[in-house]
């Protein structure tokens, strides 16, 4: 059996998730703390108890997904005992995801990637002003069809493809008027749904330049280590472990699609046989048995379910 962990992004989150971690286990509780001190905000109040609108703000979100995987693989590794490279061959995680896998795998400090994510939420808020984007799931239609969709309706507007998230599963990322034109135009070609997303900003298209140079500019400032185990980059949907070249790609990311069908059929190719996703939800899971269903996936977030990995690993 060889393994991956998968870390999940956007959308994943729910008021009180990461709670009961940290009620049952003094290593997670103490992972909430650092981030709390590394933001000087009380953002583990805002996942044990929401409100929702607060959780759901883009800077808190990613920083909020980030400490809840990373509480699951602190528990596995001091508490359980894991060592991530004798029990995992790869790494990879959904948008944001990417900053957890790699923290997971060493190549950054949990306290450096929760200001990161944090100032990428804010920067990626900022780049587009509110109204003037959006994002859409197109379902039921291949990739090369929304790609082409994508292409007739931009014009003087963008529209690109954002999430490339499983076969007839593809979110687009542009200004509003060519996203909705593209809406229309999905339906009158046979998607089975299309439809905008609730979200603060057009994602992943090249409307975030601005937030990809402010992510520049930091990780300039951030010690970025080889990880212990290969990252499957988003925008490559291939491994990397070069210090250098995990910076380039974390900057190309904010623009860039995240290319999460090809990584999944990348790790299948490369004999992953098992993928355990790390922290809220159980979206990524649910992907991979529609990429590859082949491919034996599990969400781990619950203290049983963490429990039962150490379990399962030892």
């Amino acid at each position: 059996m060889t393994r991956a962990f998968v870390f999940p992004g956007q959308g994943s989150q729910f008021p009180g998730m990461g709670k009961d971690l940290a009620e049952a286990f003094p290593d997670a509780r103490l992972v909430f703390e650092e981030v709390d001190n590394a933001l000087s905000q009380k953002l583990s109040k805002i996942i044990f108890e929401g409100p929702d609108s607060d959780l759901n703000l883009t800077e808190n979100t990613q920083p909020a997904l980030m400490a809840v995987s990373m509480a699951v693989m602190a528990v596995l590794t001091k508490q359980g005992g894991i060592d991530l490279k004798s029990v995992c061959s790869h790494v990879a995680g959904h948008s944001l995801g990417e900053y957890s896998a790699l923290t997971a795998a060493g190549a950054l400090k949990l306290s450096d990637t929760a200001r990161l994510l944090k100032l990428r939420g804010q920067s990626m808020q900022k780049a587009v002003p509110v109204g003037q984007g959006a994002m859409a799931a197109i379902l039921g239609l291949e990739f090369d069809d929304v790609m082409a969709i994508a292409s007739e309706v931009s014009g003087n507007e963008v529209c690109e493809a954002a999430n490339d998230n499983a076969p007839g599963q593809v979110v687009i990322s542009g200004h509003k008027g060519a996203v909705e034109a593209a809406i229309a135009l999905a339906t009158s070609r046979g998607a089975k749904r299309a439809l905008a997303l609730p979200v603060s900003a057009p994602f992943h298209c090249r409307l975030m330049q601005p937030a990809a140079e402010a992510m520049q500019a930091a990780l300039a400032e951030t010690t970025v280590n080889a990880p212990v185990v290969p990252v499957i980059a988003n925008v490559t949907a291939s491994p990397v472990t070069d210090p250098a070249e995990i910076t380039r790609l974390l900057v190309e990311q904010i623009t860039g699609r995240v290319r999460w069908r090809e990584s999944v059929q990348w790790m299948k190719v490369n004999g992953v046989t098992e993928a355990t996703e790390i922290g809220a939800g159980k979206v990524l899971a649910g992907l991979i048995k529609r990429i590859e269903g082949d491919i034996a996936s599990t969400s781990v977030g619950t203290p049983e379910q963490v429990e039962a990995l150490i379990a399962t690993l030892k």
